[in-house]
């Protein structure tokens, strides 16, 4: 297929660049390459099986590669859930305004598909863990998830109006190599400065499902292949969870640590609109063929290594 990734240079752009890439796609990134590198595209850019358009969705002239496309995965966005409770707006203008530039474009030039990455923050804190697609209401108590769910909408609205079959995915915390944010690569960076301790933030019992990234592209494409509905939407995740403290455990292993003093910030909670326990069904996604080969923990452990440098 001729495929656009937006995003595509960056953590799980890049690792579905790579597996469109050995299924024989044809694949045209754009990206701003403001969270993602020319170095997670690098291989492909010197073989010229990628092609790479730097530019910022925002702005025009980005457009007409969107012509003759048979579909777009749309991963570009601002995915800092931290940050969105200090500077909404930006999340305003680069989750659902952005969305909003790619799906004209799409009905403009005909494209008949589209993936749209979602997050499991869509569902704010659920009251029925593990949490089905069907639940209700769907309440985010961050402005990231506000804006995702937002997107969602504007995605259901297009496809109905204007033909496009559209899988949008709701991860849960997926992990891995080439990752900027997140719990695992901010324990690496604060042990790197300080390998005596390591300030966690809240009480360390956040309970969350985790996923390797290589898992989580799977899930997408075989998704993507067996969607048949208009609108479809899908869970990705591990069927387990793991809390925060035994994360930190796994890192400081990982790293060849050891008497490492653990500080918590302390609180339920790790930052404002930070869901404490989170646990996603799959079901869905199971019943078409579909079920992760890692748990949250082989995860973890996987990440950390690859992140620390080994160990």
């Amino acid at each position: 297929m001729d495929v656009v990734v937006t995003g595509g240079a960056g953590f799980i752009g890049s690792h579905l660049v790579d597996a469109l890439v050995a299924r024989g796609d044809r694949v045209t990134v754009i990206d701003n390459l403001s969270a993602g590198t020319r170095e997670n595209l690098a291989g492909h850019l010197e073989k010229g099986t990628v092609t790479l358009l730097t530019a910022d969705l925002l702005e025009t002239g980005w457009e007409d590669q969107m012509e003759g496309a048979d579909m777009v995965f749309h991963l570009a966005a601002d995915p800092d859930v931290r940050q969105s409770a200090v500077t909404p707006e930006r999340q305003v203008q680069q989750n659902i305004v952005v969305t909003t530039r790619v799906l004209e474009a799409m009905r403009k030039f005909r494209v008949p598909n589209l993936a749209f990455t979602s997050t499991s923050t869509v569902y704010g804190e659920a009251s029925v863990i593990p949490t089905p697609e069907e639940y209700t209401p769907l309440e985010p108590i961050s402005v990231y998830g506000a804006t995702k769910l937002a997107c969602e909408a504007l995605i259901s609205a297009y496809s109905h109006s204007f033909g496009i079959r559209s899988s949008s995915f709701r991860f849960a915390n997926i992990i891995g190599p080439r990752s900027g944010h997140g719990v695992i690569p901010d324990f690496v960076r604060k042990l790197r400065e300080n390998p005596r301790e390591l300030e966690i933030l809240g009480d360390g019992s956040q309970t969350k499902s985790y996923l390797e990234v290589s898992e989580c592209v799977r899930a997408m494409l075989f998704a993507v292949e067996h969607a048949r509905e208009p609108v479809n939407v899908f869970n990705i995740g591990s069927e387990d969870w793991i809390d925060v403290t035994a994360i930190a455990d796994i890192v400081v292993a990982a790293m060849g640590l050891s008497e490492v003093e653990y500080r918590y910030t302390g609180g339920e909670r790790g930052w404002v609109g930070d869901v404490p326990r989170m646990l996603l069904s799959i079901e869905r996604l199971k019943s078409i063929g579909w079920k992760p080969e890692m748990g949250s923990r082989e995860s973890v452990v996987a990440a950390a290594r690859a992140m620390a440098g080994g160990g």
